[in-house]
């Protein structure tokens, strides 16, 4: 039996939610999610399936957005998998070498697909991300104030 069109559309929805706070927990900072962390009535009891660990990445790009790829170079990440005592499971994958970073966006990750946790820790990791995004913002801001054009005046044949 294949699923109906709004049982999709759901899904998608529920996949990009998570690609969107997984996004926001990689990019905060370790302090604020450990503020975050000591906010919670009671820490939750967790499992790592997955200890916190540092290994390397390949980066890949593309020549002009559609030209062939090509091996950029390698980057450090920090990953982390947990499973909370209740059955969900949070994964945490960092730029850099912070493992103490990658567990606390494994353990947010699994705590946002809970019932109990979610809808508060949700409103959390939308305030990180309007943080960001304003942040963000204002650096492209600061950066196109100093953008110089180049152009070049073609001298017409007599």
């Amino acid at each position: 039996m294949k699923p109906d069109s709004d049982t999709i559309d759901a899904l998608h929805q529920g996949t990009q939610a998570r690609k969107d706070w997984m996004s926001t927990l990689a990019r905060i900072e370790t302090d604020r999610l450990e503020k975050a962390f000591a906010a919670l009535d009671a820490p939750p009891r967790f499992s790592h399936l997955r200890a916190p660990e540092i290994g390397m990445a390949m980066v890949r790009a593309r020549a002009e957005a559609k030209g062939r790829q090509f091996n950029l170079g390698e980057m450090t990440i920090s990953r982390c998998s947990i499973q909370l005592e209740n059955g969900p499971i949070g994964h945490g994958y960092i730029a850099g070498r912070d493992k103490r970073h990658a567990e606390l966006a494994a353990l947010f990750d699994a705590l946002l697909q809970t019932p109990e946790h979610g809808p508060r820790l949700h409103e959390t990791i939308r305030t990180f991300a309007r943080e960001q995004a304003e942040h963000m913002n204002a650096h492209q801001a600061k950066t196109a104030a100093t953008k110089v054009n180049f152009f070049t005046m073609v001298r017409g044949e007599d």
